[in-house]
């Protein structure tokens, strides 16, 4: 009957250790999702403030610059015209390198990601 026994304690062992595996296991991956959604919120929150101030200060250059533009060609009409039309050529060019966008933000995200 030892033998039975024997196998009875190794299993039970083997069981043990098999839920603590499954517990940490858990934990762990409890705590890398929540590092990851902290990790993402933060880098959204920060884009959107940087952004948010960015665009604004862009708005005021475009228009400084179509008044001076207006002010230069006589016509506010011409000015206002050549600061869109410099707006959709950035446009079409960065819609001509969006390819090129892809492997930058993958470069840069993965070692977070998988860290």
């Amino acid at each position: 009957m030892s033998v039975f026994s024997d196998i009875n304690n190794t299993t039970e062992k083997a069981s043990h250790i098999g839920e603590r595996y499954v517990k940490a296991s858990h934990q762990y991956f409890k705590l890398k999702v929540f590092q990851q959604l902290t990790v993402s919120i933060s880098l959204l929150a920060k884009v959107l403030a940087i952004g948010i101030l960015l665009f604004a200060g862009l708005v005021f250059f475009s228009v400084a610059g179509a008044i001076e533009l207006s002010n230069a060609l006589d016509s506010y009409s011409l000015g206002f015209f050549l600061v869109g039309l410099i707006y959709i050529l950035v446009s079409i060019i960065i819609y001509l390198m969006r390819a090129k966008f892809n492997p930058f933000i993958i470069k840069k995200l993965g070692p977070k990601f998988f860290d």
